[in-house]
């Protein structure tokens, strides 16, 4: 049977089940919560690039210029047993994550149903379209330790998925979920083939965790992939103390191309410091390796990446979080511009971000 007729059956029978819940149930309605918050950076590229863009970034891009990154607005209402999820955005990361979408879902980043189904220690059933679970990194800036993000997040994972994923508690500290998608990036399908993901979630201790995390399916994302595309991702982080932790991020993918097998790996290692009630220091160092140039796009041979980044963090009120940031990139080959028509090696950037939340 393949991937989409199983689909079809599981959505089937989560729904019938959550009709039955929803008749059988007469629990409370939980509130409809609102969130959200604007981000706006400011970013200054040492080279000072002719293009105005800082290179292979994929949110912090403009250069030399006050940005509005995301503004977004979450609304929620937690399953009891059914519950929504929906998260509309807007600015330049929006239009970096949903390029050339032009319908009523270009600023609908998150929007999917929950349902809790009393099957064993209950299955949760989210349907609908949400943000990959690939990666330590999201697109919500406020959520990571670093103001920008990985190569890693930029190049090895996708940004977002339509479907339907399964999550299901094997343990008390073992968590699997099962994704059943449309593709990378997209809301409808392009093949015949759904794309599979899985999730296994495991709290070693109180302050270790390991996330494993696959994807794989037929996507043709470039037009000349003849087979499947595969990623596996890694995510373990330790807590040393309330003020003290450290994550490590792996990622491995391939791609079958009309030119042969498409490789790309990395790893990025994460320590975070919080200095007093307010502040915090955050690194991160980090290798990226793509030997044909296929997932950056640059068709370089070989290509080499590391970069070095250095962030302060500073909550000023609970509503006000400030970032200042220093990163340096380098590569084996010359792809980072300057004012010259010519291309260098390395690439430094300093950075001022804010965000508002509300």
């Amino acid at each position: 049977m393949k991937a989409g007729s199983i689909a079809t059956v599981v959505i089937a029978a989560a729904l019938c089940t959550i009709s039955f819940t929803v008749r059988a149930q007469d629990a409370p309605v939980p509130a409809v919560e609102i969130s959200g918050f604007a981000d706006v950076y400011y970013s200054k590229n040492v080279a000072h690039p002719v293009t105005g863009k800082n290179q292979l970034r994929n949110f912090d891009i403009a250069e030399n210029q006050f940005t509005l990154s995301l503004v977004e607005i979450v609304l929620q209402k937690k399953s009891g047993p059914i519950g929504f999820r929906m998260d509309l955005d807007y600015g330049t990361t929006n239009d970096l994550v949903q390029p050339g979408v032009s319908s009523t879902l270009s600023m609908v980043q998150q929007a999917y149903l929950t349902a809790v189904i009393p099957l064993g220690s209950g299955l949760t059933v989210d349907a609908g379209k949400f943000a990959t679970h690939m990666g330590q990194e999201v697109i919500e800036s406020k959520d990571n330790w670093n103001y920008s993000r990985s190569f890693l997040f930029a190049w090895a994972i996708p940004y977002y998925h339509t479907g339907v994923r399964l999550s299901y508690p094997l343990a008390e500290n073992l968590n699997a979920t099962a994704h059943i998608l449309n593709g990378w990036n997209s809301g409808a399908e392009n093949n015949d083939y759904m794309t599979l993901g899985l999730t296994l979630n495991w709290a070693v201790t109180g302050s270790t965790g390991i996330i494993l995390n696959a994807i794989d399916g037929f996507e043709n994302l470039t037009g000349i992939e003849t087979g499947k595309r595969t990623v596996v991702d890694l995510v373990v982080t330790h807590k040393f103390s309330d003020a003290f932790s450290v994550s490590l991020n792996a990622d491995y993918g391939q791609a079958k191309t009309n030119m042969g097998l498409a490789l790309w790996k990395g790893a990025a290692f994460y320590a975070k410091v919080a200095v007093g009630d307010k502040s915090a220091l955050a690194v991160r160092g980090e290798i990226f390796d793509d030997p044909q140039g296929y997932a950056t796009g640059l068709g370089v041979s070989g290509l080499n990446l590391k970069e070095f980044t250095a962030t302060y963090e500073y909550a000023a009120t609970s509503a006000l979080l400030v970032r200042g940031e220093v990163r340096h990139d380098i590569s084996s080959d010359p792809v980072f511009d300057e004012k010259a028509p010519s291309a260098e090696k390395n690439q430094t950037t300093l950075l001022l971000g804010a965000v508002v939340l509300f």
